[in-house]
């Protein structure tokens, strides 16, 4: 098979990370339990996710913006280490890298994050060449919406018009113009970002319903919600539908759970033609995978390598 190529777009950030034996209430001051910093960013996270759950027929490209401070600089080095192509990542003068500040309740290994997106909205108001993102080599290229939304809009519409596969994470959620479905193959959510998109009074409808109300909305391929600990649903255009069930893991962290999800499940889409492409195998394999990450502390340290999911 001819080599297969996945272009992550998004955000770089560079994440400082406290963990707390609890979160402290409004004007308390409380003793962290550790204090870390670390790479990434929804879009870096899910490049890495991919790149580490790759085997040799699947090359991954990073697409985003750094600033021209250390933390960029940085940057290029840890995406290198990993294997990935940063070469379409820009180093923007006078910007300042984005970084985001994780903290994570260890009782729980649940997570708070506040970004501050910088280099990442760095773009112009009206449409340019710097909007332009999408590699023209992609076979799959993967959305988040870390990046200003109209650029995600933008590329979406290009990827789909080049006829490549369009994934999209739409996390941090927002509601999206009903024309952008059209543009996606695959959406890729949890339970609270698919009631928030679905708007108003949707909430209370089961996550199959939402599944089947993005279906409607124009998505081409498949939709998926992932339910945590519950596991997840999916709903195809071909009529295909069902659960898949969460590995039983005790959970430690659930910082970069769902970028190791759509990595892997960015790699599946990737490795096979849509003949061969079995929906529920490619969703049980990146269950796994993010099975692995909330065991361990951390975001972009936490993500397995494809020989972990083989052991």
């Amino acid at each position: 098979m001819a080599p297969r190529h996945i272009a992550v777009i998004g955000s770089l950030n560079v994440d400082f990370i406290t963990r707390t034996p609890r979160m402290p209430e409004g004007g308390e001051t409380l003793t962290a339990n550790s204090f870390d910093t670390g790479f990434g960013g929804k879009g870096a996270n899910q490049a890495v996710a991919c790149a580490r759950l790759a085997d040799k027929d699947v090359s991954v490209a990073m697409v985003g913006c750094v600033g021209d401070d250390s933390f960029g600089a940085d940057y290029f080095e840890a995406l290198k280490k990993e294997g990935i192509d940063a070469s379409k990542v820009r180093t923007l003068a006078g910007q300042k890298t984005g970084i985001a500040n994780i903290i994570v309740e260890d009782s729980t290994g649940e997570n708070r994050i506040l970004l501050a997106t910088n280099a990442n909205h760095a773009f112009s108001e009206e449409p340019s060449e710097e909007w332009d993102m999408v590699p023209e080599e992609a076979d799959v290229v993967v959305f988040q919406l870390e990046i200003p939304l109209p650029v995600v809009l933008h590329n979406l519409h290009k990827a789909s018009q080049s006829g490549k596969h369009v994934i999209l994470n739409p996390a941090p959620a927002l509601v999206l113009p009903d024309e952008a479905y059209a543009d996606i193959d695959t959406l890729v959510m949890n339970e609270s970002e698919s009631a928030l998109m679905a708007g108003e009074n949707k909430g209370q409808q089961s996550p199959e319903e939402l599944a089947q109300q993005f279906l409607r909305k124009g998505v081409k391929d498949a939709v998926i919600i992932t339910l945590g600990g519950d596991g997840l649903v999916y709903a195809t255009s071909s009529g295909t539908s069902g659960r898949v069930a969460a590995q039983k893991v005790k959970v430690v962290d659930t910082t970069a759970a769902g970028d190791t999800f759509v990595g892997g499940y960015a790699i599946q889409r990737a490795k096979h033609s849509s003949k061969e492409f079995d929906v529920k195998r490619a969703l049980e394999f990146a269950t796994l995978a993010a099975s692995k990450t909330v065991e361990r502390k951390g975001a972009m340290a936490a993500i397995p390598m494809l020989k972990e999911l083989n052991a």
